[in-house]
This record gives C-alpha cells, structure tokens and sequence, in this order.
C-alpha cells in the first residue's frame, strides 16, 4: 500500500527531477497528480515509465491526498499550501516561503530527521535552500565531532539555481559570442553570465549580504546549531548544474585532517574524492544526476589553531532540491505516516 502523492510545478526545473527521483528511489505511490499553473495545463511530463499529463493547480482538491510536493515558488506556495494542509495532504515546500517559520520544521534528513515530527503544527515540512543543504551535510558529522564556532564559506552556483530562464539565458549568451546577430543582453541576471562571475545571488540586503547569502546564515543555525556563526560570499557562476563551495570551518578543537576525511567517509549522503595530484577532486559536472554530496581537498587551515578546508560539490537540482524533498518524504513515512 502506498501514497497518493502531488507534485506541483511538474513542469519546471526541480517538479521534474522530482517526478524522475520519485520513480528512481521506487517512493510507495499509489496514486500520482501533476498540477501546473494554467499557462502550463497539459503539458506532458515523464514519471518512471508513466507520461502525467498536468492538472490545473488553482483548481485542484487536496482531501483525500497524502503528500504534496511543492516547487512553485514563494507566491504561489503562499496561496496554495495553506488549502492543501487544512485538507490533510502533508506539504513539502521547495520555496524560501516557510523556512525561518518557527512552527515549519526545515529538514535535511541526514543532519535533523527527528525534525520532521515537527509537520503537524502546519502541516508542512520546508525544504532548505539549495546551498545550504550540501553544507550542512558536510558539517554536521564534523560538528559532531569537534564543534564547530565559525564557517566561511564561498559558493559557486550553477545558473539552474535561478530556473529555465537562466538556463537558456546562458546558452543564449555563449552561443552569441561566436554567432554574429545572436548577441543577447543580461535580462534575468544584473550582468552578462556567459564567461563571467557573478558575485549576487538574489536581492541586496540592507548590511550589504544578498538574501542567499543570509539564508546560509540563518537555516544552517536553524538545521544545525544556532551558536555557529556563518558568513557567506555567494557567487553566480556559468554553470548549468551543480553548486560547488569553498568552506573554512574553525572548531572548538582541534581535528586531524586525516580523521575529518574518515569521519566524511562514513557518513551518510557523502562521497569523499581526495586525491593530491591532478585532476583527484570532483568539478560540477561530475557530479550531475548523482544523489551524493562530493567532498575533496580536505586539508588543515595553519592560519588558526583548530581549522580545517573543503570544496563541496553537489547536483543543486538533486540534493538541493528534490532529492532532499522526496527523502524528506521517505522519513515522514518512516516516522509517522507509515503504509501497509
């Protein structure tokens, strides 16, 4: 016996790697819907051997179904989510929308799984920021270990991050630069993203970080450990998939480089890939279509007492996105709404 499960927003970027993660990981399902906004409905979309044709979201009636997964951004989650939840139907939203909620549990099952226990008051679970939930990952069996005071950390995040439209922007923008008439101006970033960087990642805050930039700070207090302290530099990077981050962790005490890589290595969720030559670490596009969360260039930071150096890598539409929200859902069944 299985689920009667929703996905809303099948037809974007992070719905569909939903719809492939749910039929790859065989999630007990039952009954599947794919609902869309209006401009979208009928559009077709893949579901393991399956082809879903999309529902309309605005007139949709959740009674009856048990998960709905939601990919629609904060606009919309805010005008939908709340109708699903007073239906029964558990939500788990992709949007920054219920993040810093203190009645919404955000979750990452291999850091916080206990979290989840937290959906009734709402009837919703959020899903992490995408930069967010590969560190975390990364730093909680460390934290465990040694206690971590302070993180710095520097992202370079694929264009995906920013849906379809930066996607194609991208590719549009290289193909001018050898195409003549093919030239494309920025529309959906502030500067040209082809064969540049990009040191904003959403909207300016009023002390000078972005709005990416303060969720790092404040989920990972959140999923983690409140007394972490966290500054972060997000950088938009040419791209498509893949986030891949700088992180400089100081400790309350000192951890061999050696026992963090062994401890990485063991942990769940992670892939360490450390080898000092050429090539021995693993780049974005390495790490596309694959559910882990890669760690190399592990190595001891000498400018303070107990600091340690990573580079993490991670496919920001899987782990950052669906994966964690169809693994959220596989701990909410195993935890509570447990079937046949």
């Amino acid at each position: 016996m299985g689920y009667r499960v929703v996905v809303a927003g099948a037809t974007g970027n992070v719905g569909r790697e939903m719809l492939n993660i749910l039929a790859e990981r065989q999630f007990p399902i039952d009954e599947i819907v794919a609902l869309a906004s209006r401009k979208s409905l009928g559009t077709q979309c893949s579901f393991g051997d399956k082809t879903l044709t999309t529902k309309d979201l605005d007139t949709f009636d959740f009674s009856g179904w048990d998960i709905a997964f939601f990919a629609i951004g904060s606009e919309a989650t805010e005008k939908y989510a709340p109708k699903a939840a007073k239906a029964g139907c558990v939500v788990i939203d992709n949007s920054s929308l219920y993040r810093y909620d203190p009645d919404v549990p955000l979750v990452v099952p291999e850091v916080n799984p206990e979290a989840v226990d937290g959906y009734a008051r709402k009837n919703i679970i959020a899903n992490p920021n995408c930069s967010t939930a590969q560190m975390v990952v990364t730093l909680k069996p460390l934290h465990d270990r040694a206690r971590i005071k302070r993180v710095v950390v520097s992202t370079y995040q694929s264009v995906s991050g920013t849906g379809k439209a930066a996607m194609d922007e991208l590719w549009d923008q290289t193909k001018g630069m050898y195409v003549p008439g093919q030239e494309r101006e920025p529309s959906i970033y502030p500067k040209q993203i082809a064969f540049n960087v990009i040191p904003q990642c959403d909207k300016f805050m009023e002390d000078g970080s972005t709005r990416e930039e303060w969720k790092m700070v404040a989920e990972t207090k959140k999923i983690v450990d409140p007394a972490i302290k966290v500054t972060a530099t997000c950088v938009r990077v040419p791209v498509f998939v893949g986030h891949s981050e700088a992180i400089n962790i100081e400790f309350e005490e000192f951890l061999d480089e050696d026992e963090a890589r062994d401890i990485l290595r063991e942990s769940p969720g992670i892939m360490v890939i450390d080898k000092r030559e050429d090539g021995g670490y693993v780049t974005p596009v390495e790490c596309v279509g694959d559910y882990a969360t890669f760690i190399s260039r592990i190595r001891q930071d000498s400018t303070i007492d107990n600091g340690l150096n990573l580079w993490c890598v991670s496919d920001n539409l899987r782990k950052g996105a669906a994966l964690n929200a169809v693994q959220i859902a596989e701990t909410l069944g195993n935890r509570i709404l447990k079937k046949g």
